[in-house]
């Protein structure tokens, strides 16, 4: 395939997955009630908002209510508000934070309507996958350069290690070896970093060598919530400047922002009396009568000002609603010039900011803001490279001479909603390691976990190469205070500290199967999601916080049935919303119980490796193992707890 035939082939997947994302959205909205879309967390109802000031260019409203708000929408993402039906609203914002009853979103407009009785919805943006299509219709030289490597039509240049004296004295052996062969690569380089192995913190050294060489940086991620972190980091260390959305409300991220810098720039005091200026002629301009249709009667602004020069009245118009009008007009050209002269004096100090600032950083759809183009960067750095399809990742890529993507193909790869555009879950990262392993290089110490819990996702999925650093490989709930229990034999097996792996398998009882509600795709099983709230309860009462519990289960359906259940505030997510986060205990669901020996999309190894990798302390599994071992890697699991962990049947 050619490199042009590849591209008509990636536009025509987004387009797919575009119509696919938009659809799903808007096929729920219609089908659910605004109470059924709040039960799966994606809307909240019966709100009160008001607007409470103004930050780096949007109103900030807080939207509340006296109920408990519990949802899936976060900060960063994009939401619909609407006065109950989100099908008849273009009212779209960004959240910035959120509290138990609280919701701050940033919008760029106030509505005319009353913000009472509001509803929230997570939304789908279409900007994203415009920018992505219309990056790859005219995609520069060296975004076609990355797809020649991808598709082998490229051969790409040898790394060397090169030496270089760390900023960052605390970093190990494999960390110092990324960075020195990512210094001495010039096309492309892969640093592979599997779970609590420090790619941050490889990625921030990494950029700081370069800023220190005199290179200018693109950093991106493919959520803000990275980009942040990315920013809380090199904060301090290298000048900086943030585009587009913080997500995470602190000084850092704030200070960081293209508009916070505009706005406390030198020459912003300029600008500051012209907005000064222009707030005192809009208010002079609203005194006046606005030449709305029921007033103008069919005369256009020159022919108002014309009569109003003659002193002439037109149509049962008075003369001095003429005059008032002409003077409304004058007022608004002047205002209208003001703004676009306002406008102009920012282009131009943003553009002084960006061009000054050794590193940029931006989300990757961001990177396609017109801010960015014509720059072209001596390396773009794009952390969760593993997360982002290739279309949203050629969109930073395609502005830097040399690219370094730091992620792991053995985590879960990007969400594709459509059928027909499943390709695009294959990323750059993986086609480019699979490719050209010697371009990369693997974290191999790992800072998360309890070595017992480490071991079979390092030997099932990363080759036995991951080891555990000496701070947390013997570490258990012990070491947070956390006493044997005393509940009777089989709960005090399960629950002590000293038993960091349990595999709770139901394969006995006659209760223990799957099922199915009406009209759902998705799974519950009642049995296990009952194991989970004891163990849940039994942990709380020794002492366990709500907060170091985290509960996974795969299928939607049993994340309700679970949150139905637990009374305590205890997150419970599927798989994917517990990607890159950690907690000192995890309780696992599989759910899958059944006679035909069916996994379903259990079947994606990927979930399970990111499944066992969140635990600190302790991990706790349950499923019926007759159904589970009828695939390998599940049985090898089972087997290996049997061997090295605690296994009980229920």
């Amino acid at each position: 395939m050619t490199v042009q035939q590849f591209i008509k082939k990636l536009v025509r997947l987004v387009e797919l997955e575009r119509n696919a994302e938009i659809n799903a959205m808007l096929d729920e909205m219609k089908r659910l009630s605004g109470e059924e879309r709040e039960k799966k967390g994606r809307a909240v109802l019966g709100l009160t908002g008001k607007f409470i000031g103004e930050e780096l260019g949007y109103f900030l409203v807080r939207f509340g209510r006296r109920k408990k708000i519990d949802t899936e929408i976060g900060v960063g993402d994009l939401v619909l508000i609407s006065k109950g039906n989100p099908l008849k609203s273009d009212y779209t914002g960004t959240v910035v934070e959120k509290g138990e009853r609280f919701i701050t979103v940033a919008v760029d407009r106030l509505p005319s309507w009353k913000l009472k009785n509001v509803r929230i919805d997570l939304f789908a943006s279409d900007i994203t996958f415009r920018r992505q299509i219309e990056n790859l219709m005219t995609l520069s030289s060296e975004g076609k350069k990355a797809l020649e490597f991808l598709l082998g039509k490229r051969k790409p240049e040898e790394s060397f290690e090169e030496e270089f004296t760390p900023f960052d004295e605390g970093l190990n052996e494999s960390q110092r070896e990324a960075v020195s062969l990512a210094l001495g690569s010039s096309d492309f380089f892969l640093i592979h970093g599997p779970f609590g192995t420090g790619k941050t913190r490889t990625l921030v050294e990494y950029i700081r060598q370069e800023v220190a060489r005199g290179k200018k940086i693109l950093v991106t991620a493919e959520s803000n919530l990275a980009v942040d972190n990315l920013v809380e980091r090199l904060w301090g260390k290298v000048s900086l400047v943030r585009i587009g959305h913080p997500s995470r409300v602190s000084s850092h991220l704030k200070e960081s922002t293209l508009a916070h810098q505009i706005e406390t720039s030198s020459e912003y005091e300029k600008v500051k009396k012209m907005k000064e200026e222009l707030a005192k002629l809009i208010k002079k301009r609203d005194s006046f009568t606005k030449p709305s249709p029921q007033w103008r009667r069919g005369l256009s602004d020159k022919k108002i000002l014309e009569y109003a020069e003659k002193n002439w009245s037109a149509r049962g118009v008075s003369k001095e609603k003429i005059k008032e009008m002409a003077e409304w007009i004058k007022l608004n050209s002047q205002i209208q010039d003001i703004r676009d002269l306002i406008e102009r004096k920012e282009e131009i100090i943003a553009s002084r900011i960006v061009r000054e600032a050794q590193v940029v950083l931006s989300t990757n759809s961001s990177a396609a803001l017109e801010i960015l183009s014509g720059i072209v960067f001596d390396v773009v750095v794009v952390d969760e490279a593993s997360q982002a399809t290739i279309p949203s990742i050629l969109i930073p890529i395609s502005k830097g001479k040399k690219f370094v993507l730091a992620g792991d193909h053995k985590q879960l790869p990007p969400t594709i909603l459509s059928e027909d555009a499943k390709d695009l879950s294959r990323t750059l990262f993986e086609e480019l390691i699979t490719r050209y392993p010697e371009k990369s290089s693997l974290l191999d110490t790992q800072y998360r976990m309890n070595e017992l819990l480490m071991e079979f996702p390092s030997e099932e999925f990363y080759d036995g190469k991951l080891k555990a650093a000496e701070k947390v490989r013997n570490i258990t709930l012990f070491d947070l205070g956390v006493e044997i229990p005393n509940f009777g034999k089989f709960w005090d097996v399960v629950l002590s500290p000293k038993n960091v792996l349990v595999f709770i398998d139901t394969k006995n009882r006659s209760d223990r199967f799957e099922r199915q509600r009406k009209d759902s795709p998705s799974r519950e099983n009642p049995l296990e999601a009952q194991i989970v709230k004891e163990v849940v309860e039994k942990l709380l009462s020794m002492g366990v916080k709500e907060d170091w519990i985290g509960i996974i289960t795969p299928y939607d359906d049993q994340v309700n049935l679970i949150r139905e259940l637990i009374e305590a505030k205890v997150e419970v997510h599927s798989v994917d919303g517990f990607q890159g986060r950690e907690k000192e205990v995890i309780i696992i669901s599989f759910v899958r119980s059944n006679k035909n020996g069916e996994i379903g999309f259990l079947e994606d190894l990927r979930r399970l490796n990111v499944s066992l990798t969140r635990a600190k302390r302790k991990l706790i599994a349950t499923g019926d193992s007759s159904t589970l071992s009828v695939h390998p890697t599940y049985r090898r699991f089972v087997e290996f707890v049997k061997k090295k962990g605690t296994y009980v049947i229920f």
